[in-house]
Order: C-alpha cells, then structure tokens, then sequence
C-alpha cells in the first residue's frame, strides 16, 4: 500500500485494528513510535548495485493497556511526517517487535490493516546458479528407463 493508499484509508475507518497474517490483532494499546523514510543502497550477490526506498512506520506496544490511538491522531502523526520529511508516495512497510523486529506489507480491507508477510528472495539467480524452474520428479520413478540397458554418461548410476 501506498503512503497516499494509507492516507485515504485511514480516513475510512472509526477504530485502528492491524492484523498479523496469522488473523492475531496487534494489541489495540499499541504507539505509533516512528514514521520514516529508509533508503537502502546495496549489492546484490551478482555483484549489481541496487537502491530500495519505502516509508516505515513503527508500532509498539507496552503494558499501558488503556492506551488507544485514534484515527485522527495516527493521521495527525502521518502527516507531521510527510510534511516535516517530505515523504514520497512510496509503499509502507509496517515493523513491529516480534521474536524480533518483523517487517510487513500493509493491506487494507475496507475495516482493517492486514500486515502482509514479507520475504527474502536472491535478486541474482542467474549469476548464484539458482534453477528458474524447479523439475517435478517422483521417487518411484528415479532409475527407472524406457531402455533398461545401462550406460556410461546415462544416467542411470
């Protein structure tokens, strides 16, 4: 979801609700604590430098349970920080502290805010040797040949 996706969206709704991609809601006491932009500059395992730029935005939670932030008040936040940064419509990331800091897309429903899982991946497959396509084989079939005579380089050793 987009920065403007977000802002508009914000403006649907009465109550603030994120839910975890495991349905699970993050607690409804959570903060607010940081809305940026990260430029990450890098390079890839196939030895390409790449830049990536997106907007994240903290939730935290601690044991102050009559805490709630209103959809005014997050929208008030958002946009303190896109005027004073001078944000871009760039696509937002959510992190919140789990096991250990996660990171998730955001996705709204017309109600709520699903957290989408994110995912590494290699951005070099080609040059790391990674197959583009995985090759379906079923065991029963291994050393198995239309023509049962064995010979050097076919395979079937």
């Amino acid at each position: 979801m987009k920065l403007s996706q977000l802002s508009f969206a914000l403006s649907q709704v009465n109550e603030l609700v994120f839910v975890f991609p495991d349905g699970r809601w993050v607690p409804p006491h959570f903060h607010l604590t940081e809305v940026g932009l990260v430029a990450k500059k890098f390079i890839d395992c196939g030895g390409t430098l790449r830049t990536e730029e997106y907007i994240q935005m903290q939730l935290w939670t601690t044991d102050d349970m009559h805490h709630r932030l209103l959809p005014s008040k997050f929208t008030e936040i958002l946009h303190a920080s896109i005027e004073n940064l001078q944000l871009p419509d760039y696509e937002v990331y959510v992190e919140y502290q789990g096991n250990t800091i996660e990171k998730y897309g955001v996705h709204f429903t017309g109600q709520h805010f699903n957290l989408i899982r994110t995912e590494t991946a290699c951005l070099a497959e080609d040059a790391c040797g990674i197959p583009t396509q995985k090759t379906n084989v079923q065991l029963t079939d291994l050393g198995k040949k239309e023509n049962p005579s064995c010979t050097p380089g076919s395979g079937c050793c």
